[in-house]
């Protein structure tokens, strides 16, 4: 485990943080479509469309600057290098929360979603009893 991290005392990690993680992350996004006004998730699932894609948009931008960011402080010193890349995990988990509200204004689970990242890769590297699209679901580009 990274040394930026930890479990809280008393409390049991589940077997997959990420995926604990994603599915808390998912459910308090679709909550929020009936939170009302005050709540910016509300706004974006609500409201339009171009918000939520503007901010998919500038947060991906953002993190490729603060991966740029990092490489330079790398150069530099260990404290620059980590302050670089706290910044940068903290772009991308705005991008991916961002994704996520569009997701879910579509009506894309995050199994579905799932099921889209294991339909690409190959039976060695999928997890077993993992979700996958029906093949006539499975759709590559336009």
């Amino acid at each position: 485990m990274s040394d930026k991290i930890f479990v809280p005392e008393g409390e049991t990690p589940p077997s997959s943080q990420i995926g604990a993680t994603l599915e808390a992350l998912c459910s308090t996004i679709a909550a929020r479509r009936d939170a009302g006004e005050e709540s910016y998730t509300h706004r974006l699932l609500t409201g339009s469309l171009d918000a939520p894609l503007k901010k998919v948009a500038e947060e991906a931008v953002e993190v490729a600057l603060a991966a740029k960011d990092v490489q330079s402080a790398v150069s530099q010193n260990d404290e620059a290098a980590d302050a670089a890349i706290d910044h940068l995990r903290y772009e991308a988990a705005d991008v991916v929360y961002h994704l996520l509200v569009v997701l879910e204004r579509f009506g894309i689970s995050i199994d579905e979603f799932a099921a889209e990242l294991n339909s690409r890769m190959t039976s060695e590297e999928r997890p077993c009893g993992a979700v996958r699209l029906k093949p006539e679901h499975i759709k590559r580009g336009k």
